[in-house]
Parts: structure tokens; C-alpha cells; sequence
């Protein structure tokens, strides 16, 4: 029977490495570690749950290619895509420390099943012309839609939502319509790895970039130079993709060892840069391509250049892999970054002997050019090196959240403002997410707080504009009715209020407040006070003697409308009376994103319907 045209059968594997991707960096790396923050789960309990996991996957993937019960690889990928998508689902609802321990495991169950059943036998679906291009194409456009901010930032149940949607679209994948695939010959490509030092140099790998993440992850300084804001992600997005294809071309002309060793190049820089939160936006530069680069190889090295002579070598030498790579490599990096905080200069350069070891060992067959090239980027990459350690000697440079977290804690913010949202409270629809306390013990120190006289500031970021920190700031009662907060006014006399106002505005997640308003929209309340509510919270911005308009007349990024002049823009005038105050309601309470206009979260529900009645009579069309 003849081999399927690529085009119909090619397009399978590279959905289905995509997808692969997908689930485990959305839904394993990130949307579960944040139902687990919402549910409290934390400490010993978020170890358990995480052992849970890495028991699953290194189980799994030693396990399934020993089991010959279920010979059709077709059925073994829908079974670990179901197992993946059910766990996806089932996290969605509120669960115990026995629910979130099963869960936990069933993840890595999955995960084990489905990514060794797919290397396995991913020449059933990848076609037999451009097998690589194949695996670069699945590989950068996993990673790229990961990095695209609407999925980035959506809320964990959005984003474990997705996963279990698309572990249904891969289930549907694997069906054919008629004809069987036939395995494609593998490519010229050689590896020249032996199979352990190839494992070793995955290894190193996988726990240098688990290392590095969960030190960006964890550190507001390092995360906002990194993936902090829209463009950075799209620019990560968009390295990560041409990083991809980059490795195929490498691959191809190069072999597997150059590959491997650029990608610790790109990845060691990386983390020497991390030492220094200054050096973010260089680090954040080096760190996807080293990933992507790494994350080709680790699809098409067991899929396509191991020296297996049968799919049940072939299976087992991926179930040692992911087992040992995979879940060992990226528990001992996530050990890393939790308990120190960085990756130590004599670890990278541990990890580099390791990786470098098969490229030096090949590069007699080198020409000078290429032997030049090699010879620029490891000087390069000393250079990077000696700078660090010389930096660190003399003190680390503070980036200006750094320097603003030390403003904060010299002024005694703590004795007024809690950095805490605290959990299965009105806080969370106030403030925002909740932060877990593993995330908030890594802090040095943690800030949580004396007391709450003044609004919890944990995700002050997603609420506040620079502009509004810096006039709260300048006269706090003027922008806050009746505040008894003084003035810091004599902080922006040098960098320190900067500095404070940027700190201010890196506490964010992303994840603003669920807006709904129905209960101040629906309150059966008096317009009467509504005016002098009006004079008090809303004037300084919006009449034309307000002291904030008129004293920073030049920094708004929108200028505030004179309400009393009316109408109101964001109302249609063919809105209802009902519509106007629900949506007024919704504006006096949460603010309008990408504006410096503020919410007013703490006002109860019947004084922002007071407000709102009042301006939908006066003020707006």
C-alpha cells in the first residue's frame, strides 16, 4: 500500500506535537499550579501533589513501552490524550488534598503515555518527506501558542478549559478516514550520541531551563523584564518559533551535538544573566531560543536519530528520556531555583562539560569557519560569565522595582497595606487571585503585612496606572476621599518615589477582578446623596476645577471627560435607564482598563449605586 501524501498525513504529527506542548507548558506548568494556589493547596500538601505527578509520569513512561496489551499505537495515543484531557476537566471543580493528589497523578499518567507513545511511533503520523521540518513546525508552534497573550493570561480555568478541548482535537486526529499509515524511512540525518550521553546532555538541559523558569516565575523583577507584558510575550512567542525551525536546519547540516551545544550556549548565558535583574530583557532574549533549540531535539532525537534498530528499542529509549530527563532533570531545576534562588556560575559551567563534551569530541570534522564561530561564542559566553561573577563581587546593580521594594519596606508600608488576597473571601472579587504561600515565603522578605488600614496591594498593578500612584502619592485624600494617608510628595524630590510607584505597578498577575456589578446595579438605594458623592470621589478628575485634572493636565493617557458637562462616551444614548446605571455601576466600581481611571473597589454596593443613579439622571445622554 503506498505511503499517504504528505500533505494528508504530515499535518497529523505536527498538530499533535503542538498539542503535546501545549497542554504540558499551559495546563501542567501553569493553569494547575494555579488551582492549587486557589485551593489552597501549599507546602507539603503542593509537594505531595507535585511528587504525585512525577511519580505518574516517570511510571508511565517506563512502563508503557513494556506493556504489549495494547499493540495499536493509535489506541495507546487516544488513551494518554484522554487521560490527559480528563485531568484537565476534573480540576476545574473545587477538590480536597486526596482529589488534588489524584489529579495530580493522573497528569503525569497521561503525560508519560501520550509523549512516549508519540515518539514512538510518530512516523505514523509525520509523513515520510521533511520529517524534521515536521518536528520543528510542531515544536515552534506549540511554543508560540503558548506565548500569545490572550492564552497566557487567561484565568487557569480558561486555560485548563483549552487543554481538555484540545486533547479532544488530538483524539479526533488520530483517526483515519481509510488506508493505514505506514512508517516513513527514517531521515539521513545521525545523531553521533550514543544513547547516554545523549540522555546526560537532555539532562543538564531540561534542569538548567526548569531552574530558570521557576526563578523568572517566582521573581517580580526578573518576571516583569521577561514575559511581564503583551510584547514581551509575543516577542517570546515569536523567538521560540524561529528558534524551532532554526534547530532543523542545524540538525540537518550539523548533527544532533553542535544542536545540543548552541542550546547551551543560548541557555547557560541565560541563567548567568538571571544573577543579574538588570541583564532581564538579554536573559529574555537567550532563554527561548535555548528552549525551542533543545525541545526539537528532544522529539526528533528518540523519534528519528537514536540508533534503534525496532519500535520496542525505540519506546524504551524515549521512556528513559522523559523519565529521567524530563520529570528527574526538571524536578531537580525547579529544587534549584526553589531553594536558592539562582543557578550557581560552577553548576552552568558543570552542565556545559557535559553538553560539550560530543561537540568537541566531533570537531575535527569542523572546517575553520566553523571552527572560528564555536570559538567566538564560548569566548562570548566566558565574557558573559566573568562579567557576572565581577558584578556580584561588587554588589549586584538593583533594577527600579528592586530599588522601589526597598523604598517600600524603609517607609513602613507593611504597617498599613497587606500584600495578601486572602482565599474563599470577598477579597478575591476586590483585589484579584490569590497568591499561594510557597509563592509569598520565596520572597525576601515576604510582605504581607501588620495590618489593613489601607487597601491590600497585592495586585495593585492590575488596578492602578503609574499616573494614579504617583498623584495618590502627591495628596492621597484628594484621590481618596477622607484617607488619612500622608503625603510622600518629598520622595519624587530624587528616584525614590519612581522607583516606589514602579514597584507598585509590578504586584500584578494579569488576572484582573471578576466584574460584575449586579448587586450594586440592583441596590434599591436614593439618588439624593448622589452629588455630594460625586464631589467627593469623582470631581478631582472630572469637573474643571479638580485638583488631579488640572495638575497633571499633561501626564493622562486619556484626558478625563468634564462629566458634568456630559454626556458620558462609553453610555449609548440609546441605552436604558437600567443599562446606563448597570453599566455606570461597573465603571465607578472596577474602573476602565487602559485608562488612569481608577476603581473604587472598596465603596459598599449601595454608594456606588447612589453614584450611579445619580449620574445616569445627570450625567449621562
Amino acid at each position: 500500500m503506498p505511503l499517504l501524501k504528505p500533505v494528508s498525513s504530515g499535518w497529523r504529527g505536527v498538530c499533535l506535537i503542538a498539542i503535546t506542548y501545549v497542554y504540558f507548558l499551559i495546563f501542567a506548568q501553569f493553569a494547575f499550579l494555579k488551582r492549587l494556589a486557589l485551593l489552597w493547596i501549599a507546602d507539603d500538601h503542593l509537594k505531595a501533589a507535585m511528587a504525585a505527578m512525577a511519580f505518574g509520569g516517570i511510571l508511565f513512561s517506563l512502563l508503557v513501552p513494556r506493556v504489549a496489551r495494547f499493540p495499536s499505537p493509535a489506541l495507546r495515543l487516544r488513551a494518554g490524550l484522554a487521560a490527559c484531557g480528563a485531568a484537565a476537566a476534573m480540576s476545574l471543580p473545587t477538590l480536597n488534598l486526596p482529589g488534588t493528589i489524584a489529579v495530580s497523578f493522573l497528569i503525569g499518567c497521561g503525560l508519560g503515555l501520550l509523549t512516549v507513545t508519540l515518539v514512538t511511533y510518530l512516523r505514523l503520523w509525520i509523513g515520510s518527506t521533511n520529517p524534521l521540518l515536521k518536528v520543528g513546525l510542531g515544536t515552534g508552534i506549540g511554543y508560540l501558542v503558548c506565548n500569545l497573550p490572550p492564552l497566557f493570561t487567561a484565568s487557569p480555568e480558561t486555560q485548563a478549559a483549552i487543554s481538555a478541548l484540545l486533547c479532544i482535537g488530538g483524539i479526533c486526529l488520530t483517526f483515519q478516514r481509510s488506508g493505514k499509515l505506514i512508517p516513513a524511512t527514517a531521515p539521513a540525518a545521525a545523531s553521533g550520541i550514543p544513547f547516554l550521553q545523549a540522555l546526560a546532555c537532555f539532562t543538564a538541559l531540561i534542569w538548567l531551563d526548569s531552574a530558570a523558569f521557576f526563578i523568572i516565575q517566582n521573581t517580580p523583577a526578573l518576571k516583569a523584564g521577561t514575559w511581564g507584558s503583551d510584547f514581551h510575550l509575543w516577542g517570546n512567542g515569536l523567538l521560540h518559533f524561529g528558534a524551532a525551525l532554526a534547530a532543523v536546519a542545524l540538525l540537518r547540516r550539523r548533527g544532533l551535538a553542535f544542536l545540543l551545544a548552541i542550546a547551551f550556549l543560548a541557555l547557560g548565558a541565560a541563567c548567568l544573566l538571571l544573577l543579574d535583574p538588570n541583564r532581564a530583557l538579554p536573559a529574555s532574549g537567550f532563554y527561548p531560543v535555548g528552549v525551542s533549540l533543545y525541545s526539537v531535539a528532544l522529539v526528533a532525537y528518540p523519534s528519528l536519530l537514536a540508533r534503534a534498530t525496532s519500535d520496542a528499542q525505540r519506546g524504551r529509549q524515549a521512556g528513559w528520556i522523559y523519565a529521567i530527563a524530563g520529570w528527574f532533570g526538571s524536578a531537580m531545576g525547579i529544587g534549584m531555583g526553589q531553594n536558592l534562588g539562582h543557578v550557581p556560575p560552577v553548576f552552568v559551567v558543570a552542565a556545559g562539560a557535559v553538553v560539550l563534551l560530543p561537540a568537541v569530541i566531533g570537531v575535527v570534522r569542523f572546517r575553520r569557519r566553523e571552527l572560528g564561530a564555536v570559538a567566538m561564542v564560548l569566548t562570548a559566553a566566558w565574557g558573559i560569565y566573568g562579567a557576572t561573577v565581577a558584578s556580584h563581587a561588587a554588589g549586584p546593580l538593583l533594577s527600579a522595582v528592586e530599588r522601589g521594594r526597598q523604598v517600600y519596606i524603609a517607609e513602613g508600608c507593611i504597617s498599613c497595606h497587606s500584600q495578601y488576597v486572602r482565599p474563599n473571601t470577598p477579597d478575591v472579587a476586590i483585589w484579584g487571585p490569590v497568591e499561594s504561600v510557597a509563592e509569598i515565603r520565596h520572597e525576601n522578605p515576604p510582605l504581607i503585612g501588620n495590618r489593613r488600614q489601607g487597601p491590600d496591594l497585592a495586585q495593585v498593578g492590575n488596578r492602578r496606572s503609574a499616573l494614579w500612584l504617583k498623584a495618590h502619592f502627591y495628596d492621597p485624600s484628594e484621590l481618596s476621599h477622607n484617607s488619612f494617608m500622608p503625603s510622600y510628595r518629598h520622595l519624587f524630590e530624587d528616584r525614590r518615589g519612581d522607583d516606589l510607584v514602579q514597584y507598585l505597578r509590578s504586584l500584578q498577575t494579569g488576572d484582573r477582578p471578576e466584574e460584575t456589578t449586579a448587586g450594586s446595579a440592583q441596590v434599591d438605594t436614593s439618588p439624593s446623596g448622589g452629588e455630594r458623592l460625586f464631589e467627593s470621589y469623582c470631581a478631582t478628575c472630572h469637573s474643571p476645577a479638580g485638583l488631579t485634572r488640572t495638575r497633571w493636565h499633561a501626564a493622562f493617557r486619556r484626558f478625563p471627560p468634564d462629566l458634568k458637562a456630559g454626556p458620558f462616551l462609553h453610555i449609548s444614548a440609546s441605552e436604558s435607564f437600567a443599562g446606563r446605571r448597570a453599566k455606570l455601576a461597573r465603571v465607578v466600581k472596577f474602573g476602565i482598563p487602559g485608562t488612569d481611571m481608577p476603581g473604587h473597589e472598596y465603596l459598599p454596593d449601595e454608594t456606588i449605586a447612589s453614584l450611579s443613579i445619580w449620574l445616569a439622571q445627570n450625567v449621562a445622554p
